[in-house]
C-alpha cells in the first residue's frame, strides 16, 4: 500500500490549490479605512489574540499592523518556548516559512529596479547550469515563471533531498532529471525549489550569493537588522522562538528546521517589527519614508495576477498566484497574502490591503494551527464591520489540520500493527547492503545489533533504523513531528535470495524512491 506523502516542508501548498468555485464573488466592501476606524480595532485584536493564547491556540505569536507606512501596532503575547518563562515580544525572531516567497520577490523586485535583471530574464542566460527535464523550457525559463510557480516542478521536487541533507546547488543540479507534471506555463505548481532557482538566479545576475543579495538590496536598506536568510544567523538570535507541534494533546518541542537550502522559498527569519518595515515598503509601491528604494514597475510586477488558483477555501474569494504572492478579491477589497507553516512547528501570514495602505503580519511557534489567519480576518473584520463576520478559527484551524491528521490515520491504518499472519524477515543479511539512484544518491543498509539501519544523504549523514514489518516489508519514522506516522521500506529480493532493490515510500512522490542494489 501507498500512502500519500505528507507536508514535511512548506506546507501551505495545499492552501494554494485550486478550489471549487462560488456562483458569484463577495460583495466587496465599498467604504474607506480611517484612522480611528484603525484605532478602535486595535484594542479589540488585542483582547482577541490574548484569548486565542489562553485557549492554547497556539504558545506564542508576535503581531506588527502598518497603516499609511507607519508601525501603528506591535505587541508579542504567549511564549517562545512551552513550559518556560519565556515572553514573545516585537522583536523575537522567527523561522518565517513561506512567507519568505514575497519577501524574497520583494528582493528580486530591487535587483529588478537596479537594472541587474529583468523579470523575464531567461535563466539560461544569467544561470546556465540550470536545467528541467526538456530542452525547450529549459531555454525559455524565466524569473517570472519560477516566481510564478508555472514551470511545469512537482511541487515537492527537490524537497525530498533537502531532508536528506543534500546541498542546495547539488538539489537545483538534480532537479533535471523531474518529469514535468505539466506543460510548460500552463499549470500552477507550488515548488519551493523551483522559486529557489529564480532567487538564486537573480542573485547571481547580480554578482552575489543569494544570502548576501537579501542583506544588500533589502534588509540593510530598509534597517531589518533582525533579518536573515541563513540559518546560524536565526539561531544566534537570543531572542528567538522555538518551533512546536501538538503531541499527545501538548505542544512540544520535537524537531527543528534547517532551511538554508530552499532559503529565498522558506529560509528566511525575521521579526513582526522587521516585517512591519518590509509591509510599509511594499504597500508604498517600492517607496518608503518619502524615498524611492524600489522602481515601481519592478515591485509592482510582483502584485499581477498571472496564475487562476479558483476561489479561496476558506473566504471563498476568486485567488491568483503573482510573483511570490497571492492575490485576493475579497469582501474588503483586494488582499495580497502569503501563508507560511513548517510541519516541524511554525505558522506565519501576512496580509495587505493596497487600496487601504494597510496590512497585517502573525508570527506563531506552532503547527498545525489556523490562528495567525484567523488573527488577520478577523482584525480585518474588525477594522471595517467593528466585529468579526464569523469565528475564523475553526475554518483555518480545520484546514491546517487535514495536513497532519490523515497521513497519521492512514500510516496507522495501514502500519500500526503487523498482519496476524505475518511472515518472518529473510536473514538481515539478505537486505544489507549498498543501493542507489541518481536521484536520491546512495543508501547503505548496514546490520546493527539484531536489527537493520538505513543510511542516506551525503555520507549517510541521515539514519533510520528499520522495524520488520512482513516478510520483506520494514518501517521506519522519517518525521520527528510524526512520531505516529511510520513508512514502509520494501525490499524487492531476487531468486538468490538477496535484495535487488529497495522502495522508500516517503520518498517516492515523484517514482524516484526506488533504490537498486550496487555491484557488491
Amino acid at each position: 500500500m501507498r500512502l500519500s506523502r505528507p507536508f514535511r516542508y512548506l506546507v501551505p501548498a495545499l492552501l494554494l490549490a485550486p478550489v471549487l468555485l462560488v456562483a458569484d464573488p463577495p460583495a466587496v466592501s465599498a467604504q474607506a479605512v480611517t484612522e480611528d476606524m484603525v484605532n478602535e480595532a486595535l484594542p479589540k485584536l488585542e483582547a482577541y489574540v490574548g484569548g486565542l493564547i489562553d485557549d492554547g491556540a497556539v504558545p506564542g505569536m508576535s503581531i506588527a499592523v502598518v497603516y499609511k507606512g507607519q508601525l501603528v501596532y506591535l505587541w508579542g503575547f504567549g511564549t517562545k518556548a512551552a513550559g518556560e518563562d519565556a515572553p514573545v515580544d516585537g522583536d523575537t525572531v522567527f523561522q518565517i516559512a513561506s512567507l519568505s516567497k514575497p519577501v524574497s520577490s520583494t528582493v528580486v523586485a530591487a535587483i529588478v529596479s537596479d537594472g541587474k535583471a529583468r523579470w523575464d530574464s531567461r535563466i539560461a542566460d544569467i544561470d546556465p547550469e540550470f536545467r528541467l527535464k526538456q530542452a525547450y523550457p529549459s531555454a525559455e525559463l524565466t524569473l517570472r515563471d519560477l516566481f510564478a510557480h508555472r514551470s511545469g516542478l512537482p511541487g515537492n521536487a527537490g524537497n525530498e533531498l533537502e531532508s536528506l541533507g543534500f546541498p542546495r546547488e547539488e538539489i537545483l543540479h538534480r532537479l533535471r532529471q523531474v518529469a514535468p507534471s505539466s506543460s510548460f506555463r500552463s499549470g500552477y505548481s507550488y515548488s519551493n525549489f523551483g522559486l529557489t532557482e529564480g532567487g538564486v538566479a537573480a542573485a547571481r545576475a547580480a554578482g552575489l550569493s543569494w544570502e548576501d543579495a537579501g542583506e544588500q538590496y533589502l534588509f540593510e536598506p530598509l534597517g531589518m537588522t533582525s533579518t536573515s536568510y541563513r540559518e546560524a544567523d536565526f539561531l544566534a538570535q537570543d531572542n528567538r522562538a522555538t518551533l512546536h507541534v501538538r503531541h499527545d494533546g501538548e505542544w512540544q518541542a520535537l524537531a527543528k528546521r534547517h532551511p538554508d537550502a530552499q532559503a529565498p522559498a522558506g529560509g528566511a527569519s525575521s521579526s513582526a517589527r522587521d516585517l512591519a518595515q518590509w509591509m510599509a515598503l511594499v504597500l508604498g509601491g517600492g517607496e518608503i519614508g518619502g524615498e524611492r528604494m524600489i522602481d515601481e514597475a519592478a515591485i509592482a510586477a510582483t502584485h499581477q495576477p498571472l496564475m487562476d488558483r479558483g476561489n479561496h477555501h476558506i473566504t471563498g474569494s476568486p485567488s491568483f498566484y503573482g510573483l511570490g504572492w497571492n492575490i485576493q478579491y475579497g469582501r474588503h477589497g483586494t488582499v495580497w497574502g502569503h501563508a507560511g507553516a513548517f510541519s516541524t512547528g511554525a505558522r506565519t501570514v501576512v496580509s495587505l490591503l493596497p487600496d487601504e495602505e494597510l496590512g497585517i503580519v502573525v508570527l506563531a511557534n506552532a503547527f498545525p494551527t489556523g490562528a495567525p489567519d484567523a488573527v488577520a480576518d478577523t482584525f480585518f473584520d474588525l477594522v471595517f464591520d467593528g466585529a468579526p463576520e464569523r469565528d475564523w478559527l475553526e475554518p483555518w484551524n480545520g484546514l491546517y489540520e487535514m495536513l497532519f491528521s490523515p497521513a497519521i490515520e492512514a500510516a496507522q491504518a495501514a502500519y500500526g500493527a503487523p498482519p496476524a499472519d505475518a511472515t518472518p524477515a529473510l536473514p538481515l543479511s539478505a537486505y544489507a547492503g549498498a543501493y542507489a539512484n541518481d536521484y536520491l544518491g546512495d543508501a547503505v543498509v548496514v546490520e546493527e545489533g539484531e536489527g537493520l539501519v538505513i543510511k542516506l544523504g551525503p555520507e549517510g549523514g541521515t539514519q533510520f533504523p528499520l522495524t520488520h514489518f512482513d516478510r520483506d516489508l520494514f518501517l521506519y519514522t522519517p518525521y520527528d513531528e510524526m512520531p505516529d506516522a511510520p513508512s514502509a521500506v520494501s525490499f524487492r529480493v531476487g531468486p538468490d535470495g538477496k535484495a535487488l532493490a529497495v522502495t522508500l515510500e516517503d520518498l517516492d512522490d515523484l517514482g524516484m524512491g526506488t533504490l537498486a542494489r550496487k555491484d557488491d
